[in-house]
């Protein structure tokens, strides 16, 4: 289920915007376009933070390997605990990556 809140003309052409890239190098074009390399490296980091949570890591492991605050790891889990299933969606779908 889709927040109201989020829910705009907007943020509708954003989603669409992304449903349109056709590969990795148009990803990292639009991104590098639309974002500041902080925001990208930030949302990055969470989806890597989401990944190890599912994985079973402990906090102190997320720390260590991702460079994330404690606060951020807190949210992600919340996110994944009773968010909208967005990041459970998207780790089902990425391929599985090697434990580092």
């Amino acid at each position: 289920m889709v927040n109201p809140k989020l829910k705009d003309r907007q943020n509708d052409q954003l989603c669409q915007a992304v449903l349109s890239l056709e590969n990795m190098d148009e990803c990292y074009q639009f991104f590098e376009d639309i974002c500041t390399i902080s925001e990208l490296k930030s949302m990055a980091q969470r989806l890597e933070v989401a990944r190890m949570l599912k994985a079973g890591h402990t906090y102190d492991d997320i720390v260590e390997q991702t460079g994330a605050s404690t606060a951020t790891i807190s949210r992600v889990k919340r996110c994944l605990n009773y968010g909208a299933d967005g990041y459970k969606t998207v780790l089902e779908r990425l391929p599985q990556q090697s434990e580092t």
